[in-house]
């Protein structure tokens, strides 16, 4: 065998061992995660280059904003003044549907109506007076009774989700809708629902005002893109449909849904509302067809409720009521942006429902890779080693350049989405191959290193990291880490008090020192949001002691605060007061975002907790929150233990801690004073109001704070209404 022979026979192998792998990846046998993140770049871009443009006007979003909340009041409003709400939609505009994208889980007693009722089975039982007002005051008393009857003017969607994570029984609050079909129709054609346990549902009175109702659950892709919808989910074998689909048949008046099958030309399984097919995936979900950005007109809900927008903007429209109000605003990452608004996705989904644009994936999608790669790729490991390096250069160009075509054509013309990563990679990856390219990596790595991570780590870090940079890369990992977040506690009255120009000069000023700080203890900066700063330890460089760098970083970032508002408040601009989260535990952290934007950043249950634990902060008027494993991580910080807590969003009490500092650093009063609330906090726990309340009014006479302000105020409530036998002394906050 001559040497060119051993040559071509040793391309060939090495092409058809690459192949394989590829082909592996393609038939479902593994997944790659590099191909994984190229087709979802991929389609990122062929969502925001093929978008349509334009304001989508049969769609509106009535906003509870901060005009609105100025206005009325924080969330959540007292339900009369959502039930006005309602009713102006329907009496005084003529929306075709509303859609809540909020759950009314728990009673409104704002009224003051459950105290009256107690008192007239109790202690007036006998006064016939008493008793006759308040029945003629009952109607106007009972919110919940006023939300129902508003939600029955017209096609109201109520918005509940679903527990997809834990297996088993589920936690069920609330009243179900009326499911959709039964699941195993779809089961029929191949299609198997998200399974749910347990569910988070409306009050039952709220429900059967409403005309239907329709869950909200988001289910992002594995690097945590909202790309797709569940559109149904399985509940016991019924199925439901979500908050766009029930939406639009409320105000398309469709009263059920019919399913279709997948058709001989690739077309999968879809469901059929009167004439508009709308296609799922294997998983019954649905691919989000993204509008450009102001799709959607944004109107104040206290605009509505006063009466101040013109009827033409709403009038015939579908309504999806929602937040942009800081702290209630949901947001996720999608292809289009780092952070969308939640009930935008929703919007998007009900136009592409209405204009036919739902993208779909053939059902015998893997087939088409297999045959894909295996035809183009064994012709190409044939062709290349005999080619020049002009015409396979020129060869391999034109072919991607009919497949991206191609692509291209099928996504617009035909609504259909194809991964063609699969395919791409195996002509590229061919020619790099046989042609053999590839040598440059290694030696770009020191540069790169630099590149990547300069903008988020301090210069002393990347220094290190370029000794070996072999070590670091973007491509998402699970890692034990810690995160911070900060933000400046009344921030808008401050920016409504200041031009813009000193505004941001002051945020330059602030978020300079606070960034120093975080540098100094080897922090990784993720991003800046308006005024909050998110940071984090453990990534991209490894740290045992992450914990307690965050840690010291959220004292430190309080005592440079100290030094700093002189400063502030010489230049004439205000002193400002931040809240800080810390929180520890499992998270992902690489490059996330689209072919257009990336962002190294970390995502997890313990990042939301730590976001919640810097809102909690104001609630108890504390500087720093820590949660529980970041407490168990510090042996050697000093913390004293503020609440036990259920947060939004989450079933399982976490308890919270304040870090008080190195003891060695800490003053012997600030130690006894801790030591004396860990004593009310023992007889709060055991419901001894009296000892709790004895242990605690010192301490506020002695150095006045919210916290024991908060804790005085629930003895007084508990006193007069005393908790339930099972009360296991956890607060619950029902707001973010």
């Amino acid at each position: 065998m001559t040497l060119r022979s051993r040559r071509l026979l040793g391309q060939l192998a090495v092409s058809l061992a690459f192949l394989l792998v590829l082909l592996g990846h393609a038939g479902g046998l593994y997944r790659l995660l590099f191909l994984d993140k190229l087709d979802a770049a991929i389609y990122d871009l062929k969502v925001q280059m093929f978008r349509a443009q334009g304001v989508d006007e049969r769609v509106v979003i009535v906003d509870i904003d901060e005009k609105s909340l100025k206005e009325i009041g924080r969330w959540p409003w007292p339900r009369h003044q959502t039930a006005m709400l309602a009713a102006n939609l329907f009496e005084q505009y003529g929306v075709a549907a509303v859609g809540y994208d909020i759950v009314f889980a728990e009673p409104d007693p704002s009224s003051g109506l459950p105290v009256l009722e107690g008192l007239a089975k109790g202690a007036l039982a006998g006064e016939a007076g008493f008793v006759g007002q308040l029945e003629r005051l009952r109607p106007d008393l009972d919110y919940d009774g006023r939300l129902a009857q508003a939600l029955a003017r017209g096609p109201s969607v109520l918005g509940y989700y679903f527990d997809t994570v834990r297996r088993g029984e589920g936690d069920r609050t609330g009243a179900l809708p009326q499911p959709l079909l039964p699941c195993e129709r779809l089961h029929g054609l191949g299609v198997r629902p998200l399974t749910a346990s347990g569910y988070g549902a409306n009050l039952a009175r709220l429900q059967a005002g409403a005309a239907q109702a329709g869950f909200f659950n988001m289910q992002p892709d594995f690097d945590g893109v909202a790309r797709r919808m569940p559109l149904v989910i399985d509940y016991r074998g019924q199925c439901y449909g979500s908050l766009a689909l029930n939406l639009v048949r409320a105000a398309l008046e469709i009263p059920g849904a019919g399913v279709a099958a997948p058709s001989p030309a690739g077309r999968p399984a879809s469901l059929d509302l009167d004439g508009l097919a709308v296609p799922m995936d294997g998983r019954g979900m649905a691919l989000v067809p993204y509008r450009a950005p102001a799709a959607y007109a944004y109107i104040p809900a206290a605009d509505v409720l006063e009466g101040r927008t013109p009827a033409a903007r709403l009038e015939g429209r579908i309504v999806l009521i929602g937040s942009s109000a800081p702290g209630l605003l949901d947001l996720r990452v999608t292809p289009t942006e780092q952070a969308f608004p939640g009930v935008e996705i929703h919007a998007n989904l009900v136009s592409g429902i209405l204009d036919g644009t739902v993208k779909w994936e053939p059902a015998a999608l893997r087939l088409w890779l297999v045959a894909g790669v295996g035809l183009i790729g064994v012709l190409l490991a044939l062709w290349l080693p005999l080619a020049s390096p002009v015409w396979a250069a020129a060869g391999v160009a034109g072919l991607i350049a009919l497949i991206v075509g191609a692509d291209a054509y099928v996504w617009q013309a035909l609504h259909m989405s194809l991964p063609p990563a699969s395919l791409l990679t195996a002509v590229a990856g061919l020619f790099v191959l046989n042609m053999s390219y590839g040598f440059f990596v290694e030696a770009r790595s020191r540069a790169q290193i630099t590149r990547l991570f300069g903008q988020y780590v301090p210069p002393e870090l990347v220094d290190e990291m370029a000794r070996d940079p072999g070590r670091y890369s973007l491509r998402g990992e699970s890692r034990e880490m810690t995160v911070l977040f900060s933000d400046i506690r009344g921030f808008t009255s401050i920016s409504e008090g200041l031009e813009a120009a000193s505004l941001a000069e002051m945020l330059n000023v602030y978020l300079s020192a606070m960034t120093r700080v975080i540098q100094e203890h080897r922090g990784t900066i993720d991003k800046y949001i308006g005024d909050a700063i998110m940071a984090f330890w453990g990534a991209p460089m490894s740290d045992e002691r992450h914990a307690r760098d965050g840690v010291l970083t959220a004292l430190a970032m309080q005592r440079a605060l100290a030094g700093l508002n002189p400063q502030l408040e010489a230049r004439g601009w205000p002193a400002v007061r931040i809240g800080v989260g810390v929180n520890s535990g499992r998270m992902s952290v690489g490059n996330m975002g689209s072919e257009f934007r990336m962002a190294y950043t970390v995502m997890a249950d313990a990042v939301n907790l730590a976001s919640r634990l810097e809102g909690l902060t104001k609630e108890y008027g504390v500087g720093v929150l820590c949660g529980e494993a970041t407490r168990a991580a510090c042996p050697d910080i000093l913390f004293r233990l503020v609440d036990r807590v259920r947060v939004k969003g989450k079933a399982m009490p976490v308890a919270i801690y304040e870090p008080l500092g190195v003891p060695a650093e800490v003053p012997a009063e600030v130690r006894e004073e801790a030591g004396r609330f860990e004593s009310a906090l023992q007889a709060y726990q055991a419901r001894d109001w009296d000892a709790a309340e004895a242990a605690l009014k010192p301490l506020q006479g002695r150095a006045p704070c919210k916290l024991y302000e908060v804790y005085l105020e629930r003895i007084a409530h508990f006193r007069g209404h005393p908790p339930p036998e099972d009360w296991d002394g956890v607060f619950t906050f029902t707001t973010k």
